[in-house]
């Protein structure tokens, strides 16, 4: 989920404020220390995600604020200064939250843009240093450590591998049924040593399958998502239509119900909801239309219309962007996928 095309908030009216915005001023209102005890129940992606959000803001106007508390809190009213864009502020609320070790790595990736420990440890690193570190491992553990990670890091870590090795690696992924807590501990104790530092435990769980394949594949761009599938379908084409059956595509939205739908698109940006349906069937934008007010949906038809051709390639980065989003919101219980989704989720 990103920012709202990168805007800083006081260029936006508080009714368009993204979720991921409200939390970041919610935060940022909250002072350092008690922002920091929320942070701490936060998952690295959630962390990484709101850091961004706040870092990216610089002034925050009285009226956005009092929307914001009215949201969450019920009404704040007097507030005014916060130290907004204190890049102080953001390294003091991180150490706080989650230790000296891990504040590191992730004010690194906020502020500029470096390691940790063991396999939690590439959960707080970026994609591309993540594949730097297990490009020359057996594609095996590969294939493991992808389906530990969260799926849409996975699937940056996927496009920073060589073409030729993705569909294997993702085959192995798909075939994957679970790993042994002694086999977890040894890779555990791998990736520790690329980094220095006690190895941290690690729990037998449930990794890699289909789902876990269809998972990644749904975070790629739609491209390269293709291409791996085709690949596998030439080596197993049960498997691929496997994979195929369980992913959540941008028409799966159509089954989801008008209360989703209007959730999800409070979570996303005009600018992003604009894009993807530059390349949406005529059944998913009604459905969009239809569960926006009269007002909104005749401006974003007015949008559409000014809009002219767009990039395929950016239309369907937009359309991806939503479906993490709600992806996201249907792990949190507050949406129900429905049809393939639900077998996806």
């Amino acid at each position: 989920m990103k920012v709202q095309g990168g805007l800083p908030a006081d260029n936006k009216k508080p009714e368009f404020l993204s979720g991921v915005e409200r939390a970041a001023v919610l935060l940022l209102s909250l002072g350092s220390d008690k922002a920091a005890e929320i942070l701490k129940h936060l998952s690295p992606k959630e962390v990484q995600v709101i850091g961004v959000a706040m870092a990216s803001m610089e002034h925050i106007s009285k009226k956005q604020v009092d929307l914001v508390m009215e949201d969450f809190m019920g009404g704040v009213h007097n507030q005014t200064s916060m130290g907004i864009g204190s890049d102080d502020y953001i390294r003091d609320m991180m150490i706080n939250a989650l230790g000296e070790d891990k504040a590191k790595s992730m004010i690194d990736r906020i502020l500029m843009g470096t390691g940790n420990k063991g396999l939690e440890a590439l959960k707080w690193m970026d994609p591309r240093a993540v594949a730097e570190i297990i490009r020359l491992e057996h594609p095996q553990i590969i294939a493991i450590v992808l389906s530990y990670l969260d799926p849409d890091q996975s699937a940056g870590v996927v496009n920073c591998l060589p073409e030729r090795a993705r569909p294997d690696i993702m085959m192995r992924v798909a075939a994957l049924d679970g790993v042994p807590p002694s086999a977890l501990r040894e890779l555990d104790g791998i990736m520790e040593k690329q980094f220095s530092g006690s190895s941290s435990n690690v729990a037998q769980s449930s990794m890699g399958g289909l789902r876990s394949a269809a998972n990644i594949l749904n975070y790629m761009d739609t491209s390269d998502e293709s291409a791996i599938l085709d690949s596998i379908g030439e080596h197993d084409a049960e498997m691929s239509d496997g994979i195929r059956d369980m992913m959540f595509v941008f028409d799966n939205l159509i089954e989801i119900d008008d209360r989703g739908i209007q959730v999800i698109l409070r979570e996303i940006s005009t600018e992003t909801l604009t894009m993807a349906l530059k390349a949406a069937d005529v059944s998913i934008k009604e459905l969009i239309f239809k569960n926006m007010s009269k007002r909104a949906s005749a401006m974003l038809q007015e949008d559409l219309e000014a809009r002219g051709p767009v990039k395929l390639a950016d239309a369907e980065a937009a359309q991806k962007e939503i479906l993490a989003t709600a992806r996201r919101l249907a792990d949190d219980g507050d949406i129900s996928l429905g049809g393939s989704g639900e077998e996806y989720v």
